[in-house]
């Protein structure tokens, strides 16, 4: 008779603990993935860049801000609403990317392995993070190239980009839940920009809400899109002096508004996109 050796007991670790462990696991095999397909990078950057060249030069000096003019006064107060504009625009991706996951079957094996449900979507958009990161991070760059400055010190500068990246992970949700819902990569892409025109454009990114018929100024000025943009140009100090701000509270208080819609956006599509995913793979 042989006594068989005695496996060591394993504690199973808590569900907090393993979410997250999964999450990140998920999250880098999304970002090797992106690495092995660079084009999906690059065309990422053409897009931002060309409008921070198109709209610098073609509509700089025809637009008016602040009673100015000036070429350089529009620049820096457009500079914000391009950086909202670029991480938003991000959704699509991450719309494309998790209905891709699902047409190609890669979720029927996820749901194969011992991990938590949620990891799938939160590695996505840890990921999509990161390459909404890297794109800030280079249209930054080139908006510098193109005459644009910052005047606050630089933890301001760095608080004003980290609320646009949590206005654009807080969207990214919205994409998980938007390519859970359709059959298509295709679909997704379209399912996700479709709506982020209507949303950017009626907003205060490109042109002063003021002059805007009053009821549209007053979506743009509780449009959770508009309240990242004024926060990034208060936190930037992109404001040109004598400015008008709207009495708006979302505009007397962006820093606040921005992140309080984020957080909001962020549980509210969480939720929904968790509880989708559930039902899609049961």
């Amino acid at each position: 008779m042989t006594n068989a050796p005695k496996l060591q007991d394993t504690k199973p670790r808590g569900g907090v603990a393993q979410s997250i462990s999964d999450s990140l696991v998920v999250a880098k095999r999304n970002l090797i993935r992106m690495t092995r397909i660079p084009e999906m990078i690059i065309f990422g950057l053409i897009q931002p860049i060309m409008f921070v060249v198109l709209f610098s030069y073609v509509f700089g000096g025809s637009i008016s801000v602040g009673g100015s003019t000036s070429p350089a006064a529009y620049r820096e107060f457009l500079m914000a609403g391009i950086f909202a504009q670029t991480v938003t625009f991000a959704t699509a991706g991450a719309g494309a990317g998790i209905a891709d996951d699902m047409h190609k079957g890669l979720i029927d094996r996820f749901r194969s392995l011992p991990m938590a449900r949620g990891a799938v979507l939160t590695g996505r958009t840890l990921a999509d993070l990161v390459q909404t990161t890297l794109t800030l991070v280079v249209l930054a760059i080139v908006a510098l190239l193109v005459g644009w400055r910052t005047h606050e010190n630089i933890g301001k500068v760095l608080g004003g980009f980290a609320l646009l990246l949590l206005l654009g992970y807080a969207f990214s949700w919205i994409g998980a839940l938007i390519g859970l819902s359709v059959r298509t990569p295709e679909a997704a892409t379209s399912g996700g920009l479709i709506w982020l025109f209507p949303l950017t454009f009626i907003s205060n990114a490109f042109v002063p809400s003021e002059n805007m018929p009053t009821f549209l100024r007053t979506i743009a000025e509780w449009n959770p899109f508009s309240a990242t943009v004024q926060a990034a140009r208060e936190l930037f100090g992109n404001l040109p002096p004598g400015y008008p701000v709207p009495d708006a509270w979302p505009m007397q208080h962006p820093v606040w508004a921005s992140i309080i819609w984020s957080v909001l956006i962020i549980v509210v599509f969480r939720t929904l996109a968790v509880r989708k995913y559930r039902s899609a793979t049961a």
